[in-house]
């Protein structure tokens, strides 16, 4: 509550009494200013709970080689295709690479769980309750065309992003009630009423665009239009569709920040777009590109059985990590009414054989998830204890006992490919949903046939699911697989025109503000929400709010645990598997550092070209005649000030551009005597 005084001042009053009384107030304020001020954190970086691993002094990431050379050029594959350089709104199907092209405020390391270091911010300054977060540009912070970044940058930005960009974004920023302008470098959030001790971290994480080029053109629409960024890469050339190349910028201008330095070591990155895996494994053995994360089980067992890995000029290799796993699996759109109800959602998990796929299609290479945080201390396990249970004991008469009863395991069988029990199980569990079986057909309460289309954009995974349909009609069900291109497969995931579909659900070591748009009732609804399962749950939500709220570590923990344990024992999804190993497939002409992140992929970031390495690879005649030669691009700098390739000096031009005048004088001198040759004869008398 605002007071307010009226303040009369009496003329009679003694002078000495007015100054004294003056005083007395001055020193109240500043005693208030200082005592808010010792209140308030100005640092290099921001942490979840103040754990920050690197001083205000430090140099670079310990998984880094902040000497590592500048220099190649590595192509990489895509899938699909692409029509848009703007990756911040629903349409379109944004171009592999564009996030490097831009800066954020904050960097995030990947050997913390949730710390983040100044990038395009100098500075950041909050309270002690993080009610509101401050951040102070860096002066020589830049876009790629010489203006500076200024506040007015950021704040449109964030405008922009809100109200104009993905529905994401207006999830992700929710709790942002005031954004102020306090200088030209200068920007102050801050947070409407709640305790959530994420908001000043994730501030840092949005993408700051340039309010000079935007403000002319139409945000809401994709474009092929190279768009104006800051960071490290800048677009070079691109084949709609097929093709694009990046190229790093000379003069950027936050080439020597901690954050930076040991990173983005490639003169030229490259992706080209492949139909699907299949071609693109095919293309790598060919040495069309250079290096390839390996997702698929069966080409990672039988694939690469030839003789470039074989000499070593083809390296496999498989990289711990402690990475979060998450969750993916087949998510059920409970939109639908047929999945509506929990009890057919659990019944038809039963009818997916997870050990018979293991040893048979995936050569026992995956752990079967049995949680949304799976390779994480985040994950729910065994029954809920301590401060997790007294957290669900609030929310007994609203969720299923098995959450107190039961610790979650989704169904198993032998592995032999007999599952008749689980079948018998599933049908139990149907029928008391009120689903029976009449002339071979699952029938539901309203005489509708059961039908479950699987809506897929890899081909890969017919093979794992042509088994479940086939156990689905065992149960009376007519199942069916759909596998669409890139593009119709994203319009219906916005429009949630599906019934089933694979979702790989990432998770981070800190849950915080995104949580709300992968689950809350909120987001059900929304137009392009990656609420995909559909869920409106009135304790998800609440679970999810104080998850957000959680003063402390241990309290995130438990919150976290009971919202797992909550979407869990409600069958939204049929959990897959995981592994806690990174596959990479890369031909041998590339250095690393010693330590890998603990919590992230290197590859391309901390890597680097490496001449020797290559040159022996060419030597060995592992490369096609039409693959650019990334010795050629060996120099520290690959641009010039407007992006065009330096692949050679003014000098060479100059020397070349003579060269090609002498030899078209030569030649047309040549032309001219043959004419007057020919015209000679040609009038010789007979």
């Amino acid at each position: 509550m605002a007071f307010k005084r009226n303040i009369v001042l009496d003329n009679t009053l003694p002078c000495h009494r007015y100054i004294a009384g003056l005083s007395f107030l001055l020193y109240a304020v500043f005693s208030t200013i200082s005592q808010v001020q010792s209140e308030t954190l100005t640092s290099h970086a921001l942490s979840m709970y103040g754990d920050i691993k690197y001083g205000a002094d430090f140099t670079h990431f310990e998984y880094v080689n902040p000497d590592a050379p500048k220099g190649g050029h590595v192509r990489l594959a895509a899938i699909g295709t692409y029509d848009s350089f703007n990756p911040f709104i629903i349409k379109g199907l944004p171009a592999a690479g564009l996030p490097m092209i831009y800066d954020g405020l904050l960097e995030s390391s990947q050997d913390e769980p949730f710390t983040e270091y100044g990038r395009l911010a100098e500075t950041i300054e909050m309270p002690d309750d993080r009610s509101w977060v401050t951040f102070t540009l860096r002066p020589e912070a830049q876009w790629h065309d010489g203006v500076p970044i200024t506040a007015d940058d950021v704040i449109y930005s964030f405008e922009l992003l809100t109200t104009t960009g993905n529905p994401f974004y207006r999830s992700y920023y929710a709790s942002v009630e005031i954004v102020e302008k306090l200088g030209d470098r200068t920007i102050k959030f801050t947070f409407n009423d709640g305790v959530n001790r994420e908001l000043p971290l994730i501030m840092g994480q949005f993408t700051v665009l340039p309010k000079h080029y935007w403000e002319t053109r139409d945000f809401s629409q994709t474009t092929l239009e190279p768009p104006l960024g800051s960071g490290p890469y800048r677009i070079e050339t691109f084949d709609a569709g097929r093709s694009i190349t990046y190229s790093r910028v000379r003069e950027y201008w936050g080439k020597d920040l901690p954050v930076n330095r040991g990173r983005y070591n490639f003169n030229q990155i490259q992706f080209d777009y492949y139909r699907d895996a299949t071609v693109a494994i095919e293309a790598l053995k060919a040495h069309e590109y250079d290096f390839r994360a390996e997702n698929i089980s069966k080409e990672w067992a039988t694939a690469y059985d030839i003789p470039s890995v074989k000499s070593g000029d083809l390296i496999k290799e498989l990289i711990p990590h402690e990475s979060p796993t998450g969750m993916q699996g087949f998510f059920f759109n409970s939109r639908r009414t047929k999945f509506s109800d929990p009890f057919v959602r659990r019944a038809l998990a039963y009818a997916f054989d997870f050990e018979w796929t293991n040893t048979n299609l995936f050569y026992g290479q995956y752990t079967r998830t049995k949680s949304y945080f799976s390779n994480t201390e985040l994950a729910s396990q065994g029954l809920p204890e301590g401060q997790e249970k007294k957290i669900l004991e609030g929310y007994r008469d609203r969720i299923p006992e098995e959450v107190f009863t039961a610790a979650y395991d989704p169904p198993s069988t032998d592995g032999s490919g007999e599952i008749r029990e689980n079948l018998r199980t599933a049908r139990a569990l149907l029928e008391t949903a009120g689903w029976t079986v009449i002339d071979g057909a699952l029938v539901g309460p309203d005489g509708t046939k059961m039908t479950i289309e699987f809506l897929l954009v890899s081909p890969a995974f017919e093979r794992i699911v042509a088994p479940m349909v086939q156990n689905l009609a065992r149960l009376g069900i007519n199942g069916k697989i759909r596998i669409v291109d890139t593009a119709q497969y994203q319009n219906r995931l916005d429009e949630f025109d599906f019934d089933v579909i694979v979702v790989a659900r990432g998770q981070s070591l800190s849950p915080g503000n995104e949580q709300r748009g992968y689950w809350t009732s909120e987001f059900a609804d929304l137009h392009g929400s990656q609420n995909f399962a559909g869920v409106k749950n009135s304790v998800v939500d609440e679970l999810v709010e104080a998850l957000i709220s959680a003063p402390d570590r241990e309290s995130l923990v438990a919150h976290t645990r009971a919202l797992d344990r909550v979407l869990l024992w409600s069958h939204y999804v049929v959990p897959h598997w995981h592994i806690q190993s990174f596959r990479f497939v890369y031909w041998n002409m590339f250095g690393k550092p010693e330590m890998p992140p603990k919590y992230g992929i290197s590859f391309p970031n901390t890597w680097w070209y490496d001449k020797p390495k290559h040159q022996l690879l060419l030597a060995n005649n592992h490369t096609t005649t039409d693959a650019p030669d990334p010795a050629q691009n060996e120099s520290g700098d690959s641009n010039t000030d407007d992006g065009a390739p330096n692949s050679a000096s003014p000098d060479e031009f100059a020397q070349a551009e003579r060269d090609t005048m002498i030899y078209l004088a030569f030649l047309g001198i040549m032309i001219v005597v043959v004419m007057l040759y020919l015209r000679r004869r040609t009038k010789r008398p007979t």
